[in-house]
């Protein structure tokens, strides 16, 4: 059996809520590591007391207790792992890992008993519920009856609010009462924080930027209490999960963050950083409220009774002896100005991005904190608005994003070398082609001519060019209307240069008459348009002749995307054609030249099939379509310039027949009476003629009667 043993995807309850994370024992110790917070626990192999396998919601769970009093419960194991953890804990640790069943009955009624920090309520000697009294936050008690009410994890999506016990009289002696004997048993080790007794030391008026305000800091020996003028905070140290010492870009100022979990909450708002500002200029004295021995004793060297110095020196240094956790300091980064943060934006909002040794913490509004650890992949993005900026996404493992912006471009290099040095993935390799000159130092692949992804966005570029250059002809030949600029070429609606048609029948008398000229319509000129160039026309495609062969590159690729699909399950298109190139690039010559081989093979079948094709005549009828569809379109073009200029004569034929608007309504009344005049004139000629005939034949009659009557 091997030194240690690993397990993945183990869940700790923490108030009604499932974290999971990672478990390892070892020789020495036992380590537990929330995957959420990045908090360990540390149990030494040598305080180990009691370790029970346990049926329970999450398949099956180990409870371990220690002797210091402490109790410790990871579930989420499978059945095949009892024997497995049974024999390394007898063998390193040199401890039974016993069996205990849980009571499922159902029963409401039992034994309380109260052992460490857990009440176990127990039917028939059976464990049926255990409750953590650290979750308990208020207990109230009443005639027979006891009731626990608990802290709120905002996690979960169903919390318990309270547990009431009711408790029979006459159960204890009779001197105590069994329900404040109750009580005072939840009470001992319940999370109740009382201010009760004497602060350690105050701090008087500190800045805290979250939440914002002015606040005395008491420090206690388990708990931190924050007062100000409108709220209190009461901090357990427990809670406490990290400290960090940032400073401020300007070199004069100092930040000390507080991270906490469970946050601190006012009404709806949760606050899970304490962010408190310093001036490094201000110095303070410091006694503490205990005596010399205590100090040593409680502390062991890292506090004395009275100290002076910077102010946040001293805040820092009485908060790590009481939480016993480490101050987190940015490390080597420095950016363009010498400055161990970076100016950026998040959310809107402006503030101070710290690149740590194992991870970036941004404060101040809202604070966020990034484990390197829990970051899936980073993204350096162009800047929405300004060439001059770009922006840095960060996107963990639980599919969360965030975009921290318009960050300066003097900073990407330094940046970069940071996020580069620390092996993140970095998502977009190559992208920043426009941060810098040489393109070679943001891109790697760029210029691979295999790069099957690449090459398809350069042809569609190459279409869409084509396709602006052919509008941009298009569009040169219309005319863009320009107010002002075209009164050589089109005439006013009314001028006072009439026709000579129109002054005749409007009557010479009437410019005499008036002093000033009368505007006569003018007819409108209407520019001839320029004739559109035809676009050129596509080849079309044979769609019945043999398929183009393929290159040596697309034949590779095809052979090889399951497997690549396979490698790296997940992949998208675009990341299969990049890793595709990549993969082609590192290929050796003698396989390159086998698929050249067996390009060159397809090239060859498509040549013969090609001529085979034509012989037969496949591709005849596809040519004489398309000289069919251009003489068709070459007839229709004609026509419509014939009919343009029809019209357009029609339009302009001079001023003989032309006949302005203002004439056509003057002379409506005229023209009618005079139609009806000519029309009356041709009847009477007609009458006339038939007249005339009649007596010819008048004439001729006579004669020839007479000459038969002699």
């Amino acid at each position: 059996m091997g030194d240690t043993l690993e397990f993945n995807e183990i869940y700790q309850e923490v108030k009604g809520s499932w974290n999971d994370g990672r478990l390892r024992f070892s020789k020495q110790n036992v380590v537990y590591k929330s995957s959420k917070t990045g908090k360990v626990d540390n149990i030494p192999a040598g305080e180990l007391s009691l370790a029970q396998w346990r049926r329970v919601c999450l398949g099956h769970g180990i409870k371990l207790s220690t002797s210091t009093g402490h109790i410790y419960k990871y579930d989420g194991f499978r059945d095949t792992d009892f024997e497995k953890i049974s024999d390394f804990f007898k063998a390193n640790y040199s401890m039974e890992l016993t069996e205990k069943d849980m009571c499922v009955k159902g029963w409401n009624w039992g034994t309380a008993k109260f052992s460490g920090p857990l009440l176990s309520f127990d039917v028939n000697d059976i464990t049926a519920f255990e409750v953590p009294l650290s979750n308990v936050s208020q207990c109230a008690t009443g005639k027979n009856e006891v009731t626990l009410e608990f802290h709120q994890n905002d996690d979960a999506e169903v919390s318990l609010m309270e547990v009431r016990f009711y408790v029979p009289p006459g159960q204890a002696d009779e001197r105590q009462d069994p329900v404040e004997a109750f009580a005072q048993n939840v009470l001992s080790k319940a999370d109740v924080i009382q201010a009760t007794g004497d602060a350690v030391c105050i701090f008087k008026e500190l800045q805290c930027l979250t939440p914002r305000g002015r606040y005395d800091i008491r420090i206690y020996p388990t708990f931190l209490h924050l007062h100000g003028k409108t709220f209190d905070y009461k901090i357990p140290y427990t809670t406490v999960l990290r400290l960090f010492l940032l400073p401020h870009k300007d070199q004069r100022q100092m930040f000390f963050v507080i991270s906490l979990d469970p946050p601190i909450k006012q009404g709806q708002t949760r606050y899970h950083f304490l962010i408190l500002l310093f001036s490094k200029e201000e110095n303070i004295s410091l006694s503490l409220n205990m005596s010399e021995d205590d100090v040593e004793r409680r502390f062991e060297g890292k506090l004395s009774k009275n100290m002076s110095g910077s102010l946040y020196e001293l805040v820092s240094r009485v908060m790590k002896a009481l939480v016993n956790r480490k101050i987190t300091v940015p490390g080597n980064f420095q950016g363009h100005s010498g400055a161990q943060c970076i100016t950026c934006s998040y959310k809107a909002t402006s503030g101070l991005l710290y690149p740590l040794e194992r991870g970036f913490i941004y404060v101040h509004k809202p604070p966020v904190h990034l484990r390197f650890e829990e970051i899936s992949c980073v993204n350096f993005a162009r800047g929405t608005t300004t060439t001059r900026s770009f922006d840095f996404e960060i996107e963990t493992k639980q599919g969360n994003q965030y975009t921290f912006s318009n960050i300066e471009r003097e900073e990407y290099d330094k940046l970069f070398d940071f996020v580069n040095a620390k092996k993140l993935n970095i998502k977009n390799r190559g992208f920043k082609e426009g941060m810098k000159g040489k393109i070679d130092e943001y891109s790697d692949s760029d210029e691979d001519k295999h790069d099957a992804y690449l090459e398809r966005m350069k042809a569609e570029g190459k279409i869409r060019e084509e396709g602006n250059d052919s509008d941009d002809s298009d569009s040169g030949s219309d005319e863009s209307f320009n107010p002002g600029e075209e009164d050589d070429d089109i005439a006013e609606e009314y001028d006072s240069k009439a026709s000579a048609s129109d002054s005749s029948d409007e009557g010479e008398g009437s410019e005499d008459d008036s002093p000033k000229k009368q505007k006569v319509e003018k007819p409108k000129v209407v520019k001839e348009k320029k004739e559109r160039k035809p676009r050129k026309e596509k080849k079309q495609k044979d769609k019945g002749g043999p398929k183009r062969p393929m290159s040596a590159y697309m034949l590779w690729l095809n052979s090889s995307r399951e497997r690549i699909k396979s490698e790296n399950p997940g992949i998208s298109v675009t990341e299969i054609s990049k890793k595709a190139g990549e993969m082609w690039r590192q290929l050796g010559k003698d396989e390159k030249e086998e698929w050249d081989a067996k390009a060159g093979e397809a090239k060859r079948q498509y040549d013969i099939a090609k001529k085979e094709y034509r012989e037969s005549g496949g591709g005849d009828s596809s040519i004489s379509k398309r000289e069919a569809k251009k003489s068709a379109g070459k007839k229709d073009d004609k026509k419509r310039k014939s009919s343009a200029g029809d019209k357009e004569r029609e339009r302009s034929g001079g001023n003989e027949s032309f006949k302005s608007k203002e004439f056509i309504e003057t002379s409506e009344s005229s023209s009618d009476s005079d139609h009806k005049s000519k029309s009356k004139k041709k009847r009477k000629k007609k009458e006339e003629s038939e007249e005339e005939e009649e007596e010819e034949e008048a004439a001729s009659t006579p004669a020839s009667s007479e000459e038969e009557s002699d």
